[in-house]
């Protein structure tokens, strides 16, 4: 286990930021990002700054807006913290910020047939960067900037007193692993015994296992917990098609839900296996034990066109594809890619089927993925009646327009 006395200290120092009007403006509305060309002026040579130290903001009066991390290695030079009037960034605001994401999430932490969940969502809980996720009593801490590493020991200690987990595990984001980290590694435990294997938890009922230390993102994709329930209520019966299935959240749910047949696919072999896993786990659930199933390593768009071919037919079609659209310039081939996924998933239902096809791009609009799917139906000899657009789920708050990524369709081919 790393120690967190081996971390940097909180500095007594504080960053006098100004920002242009416009931004200014922006923060006090609520927006928790300030960009390096919406400053003004900064305090300071750039020497004599230090990643985490808290950046004060001030307004043309000199009065105090917003208090935030800084962060020189990001284009998000500053993270807000806290606006309004002046606060103190200590041990009290972190056990306060923690109580307040946690307020949120009450039905969660009351559920018996759930253990896993989003304890605190980024900027959108007032921890810019910064991700909690719970499986049963281990944590997973992801860091998306380094900025945080000063403060990781009052943030640890307000976790732990509110939320008195068994272990905490830290994970980076691609940005916050390029640079120093000060003895921490990706997977080091920072609190509590290191799991001796896969950490297995209830979603909806389901028994699920994950690998916190190596798996993707922090172990599970918490976010689609709600939509894996509506396909489960929906399932009765179906010839199930489940495209991108990562550790096979969706199959599980079809088959418990009473699917006849569900093919799962994924690219990555690793992830098959959770499937086959995940499964296991759950062989005591007579619809899962009763629903045949088969598990396919590929590409999806290859594996879709290939069962198109050879005129295969499924009742339900899910499509829960990663984010197509890192960057601003990757939207266009995002849409398109969806508009094939959509093509390709019509190919492969009859009437009365049920598409289910979710984006988790961010920089893709709602609209403009909803519009597209539409488009493709009214382009072929089909209709599709809305059952449900879906979004967040309770424990994915969205406070701010560029914090909503997920969204989902379910929808019926007339």
């Amino acid at each position: 286990m790393v120690s967190l006395t081996d971390l940097p200290a909180v500095s007594e120092k504080r960053i006098a930021v100004r920002l242009t009007p416009d931004a200014l403006r922006q923060v006090r509305a609520g927006h928790p990002w300030i960009y390096d060309g919406s400053i003004d002026s900064i305090g300071g040579d750039a020497d004599s700054r230090s990643s985490g130290d808290l950046a004060v903001v001030f307004d043309e009066k000199r009065k105090f807006a917003a208090i935030g991390l800084y962060d020189p290695d990001s284009p998000i030079v500053v993270k807000v913290l806290h606006r309004g009037r002046p606060r103190q960034i200590d041990t009290e605001f972190w056990q306060e910020a923690v109580t307040k994401a946690m307020d949120v999430r009450r039905p969660l932490v009351a559920s018996t047939r759930t253990t896993a969940y989003r304890c605190i969502n980024g900027e959108n809980d007032g921890f810019p960067g910064l991700v909690l996720d719970r499986y049963a009593d281990t944590l997973v801490l992801k860091l998306y900037s380094r900025a945080w590493l000063p403060h990781l020991r009052d943030v640890i200690a307000a976790v732990v007193e509110q939320l008195e987990p068994t272990t905490i595990v830290v994970r980076f984001g691609r940005a916050a692993a390029d640079g120093p980290t000060f003895g921490l590694e990706e997977g080091s435990v920072i609190y509590g015994p290191a799991p001796d294997g896969p950490v297995e938890f209830l979603e909806n009922g389901l028994r699920f296992e994950c690998d916190v230390i190596e798996g993707q993102k922090t172990g599970h994709f918490l976010d689609q917990r709600d939509n894996r329930a509506l396909v489960q209520d929906l399932a009765e019966g179906a010839r199930v098609l489940d495209v991108f299935s990562c550790t096979g959240g969706f199959s599980i749910h079809a088959a418990s839900g009473g699917a006849s047949f569900v093919l799962s696919v994924d690219q990555s072999p690793q992830a098959i296996e959770g499937v086959d896993r995940n499964f296991e786990l759950n062989a005591d659930d007579e619809a899962v034990a009763a629903c045949r199933r088969k598990t396919e390593v590929g590409d999806a768009f290859v594996i879709m066109e290939e069962l198109a071919a050879q005129g295969e037919r499924f009742d339900i079609v899910v499509i829960d594809p990663p984010s197509f659209a890192q960057r601003q310039d990757s939207i266009g081939g995002a849409l398109r890619a969806y508009t094939r996924l959509t093509n390709l998933g019509l190919d492969l239902l009859g009437a009365g089927g049920l598409l289910v096809q979710a984006s988790c791009s961010s920089r893709v609009t709602a609209d403009a993925f909803y519009d597209g799917v539409f488009s493709v139906a009214r382009s072929r000899p089909v209709r599709l009646r809305e059952i449900a657009r879906t979004e967040h789920a309770i424990d994915h708050p969205v406070t701010f327009p560029q914090g909503a990524y997920l969204k989902a369709l379910f929808a019926e081919v007339g």
